[in-house]
């Protein structure tokens, strides 16, 4: 019986290691870049210039609990979802 019971241990051994490598390499890293996003979205105030995931690049106006007011251009300003919100632009030339 301890032979039988030493081959499944030894048959558990590579998908436990698989599965501790598929962690390290793509579960972590997609759970830190996450948490980075919410912060940056729970610290985005006014006059900060963002991207949204369709591409426009906007200057919020006002951040609310769920949404932003951005402006697009002199005469546009719109809400905007937060879930919509790709990045933050940090001291980029935004001239469109």
């Amino acid at each position: 019986m301890d032979a039988e019971q030493g081959s499944v241990i030894g048959s558990f051994v590579p998908l436990i290691l698989l599965f501790g490598i598929f962690y390290f390499l793509i579960i972590r890293p997609q759970q830190q870049q996450q948490k980075k996003h919410k912060e940056m979205l729970e610290n985005l105030k006014k006059g900060d210039k963002i991207v949204t995931t369709g591409g426009l690049i906007a200057e919020i106006i006002k951040p609310e609990a769920d949404f932003i007011k951005i402006k697009l251009n002199e005469d546009t300003i719109v809400k905007l979802d937060k879930g919509f919100v790709a990045k933050k632009l940090e001291g980029e030339a935004t001239n469109a």
